[in-house]
């Protein structure tokens, strides 16, 4: 076997504490925030010199984390056609939850929008998109019993 484990997910973002507020009211710790910057980071990445803040967020089961990327230099890259690691966005995570209408209310709350419609898919699951900080799309499915 050659994987171990998944990490993290790494999401680039514009606005650092506004999205680490985010997550954590969805449920998320901050398991830690630094600054990385200088040339060895930029040879991993191909950005050549770089300084970004970083802040590492792990889900309640402890399993899953989220690395929420913040690029002070270079600048971040908009275009998605041909995006080097540092353009903001991604498809989208999804996250399952305890009950989705209190998830819901609290994330509005913080700014949330729903991205289409909350649906029942069968008997099995209640499923939405939403749009968090800066545009991010993310998945929230509580499961019915």
């Amino acid at each position: 076997m050659t994987v171990r484990r998944m990490d993290n997910v790494g999401i680039v973002v514009d606005d650092l504490d506004e999205t680490i507020d985010f997550f954590t009211e969805l449920g998320l710790e901050l398991e830690g925030r630094t600054t990385v910057e200088g040339e060895w980071a930029g040879r991993i990445t191909g950005l050549g010199d770089q300084r970004v803040e970083i802040a590492m967020m792990r889900t309640p089961d402890g399993h899953s984390r989220l690395e929420l990327s913040r690029f002070i230099s270079p600048e971040i890259v908009a275009d998605h056609r041909d995006a080097p690691v540092n353009a903001l966005g991604y498809l989208r995570v999804m996250f399952a939850v305890e009950d989705i209408d209190d998830t819901l209310e609290r994330l509005f709350n913080r700014g949330a929008s729903l991205e289409g419609e909350l649906v029942q898919y069968k008997d099995a699951y209640r499923l939405c998109y939403i749009r968090g900080p800066g545009g991010l799309l993310i998945g929230l499915a509580q499961e019915l019993d």
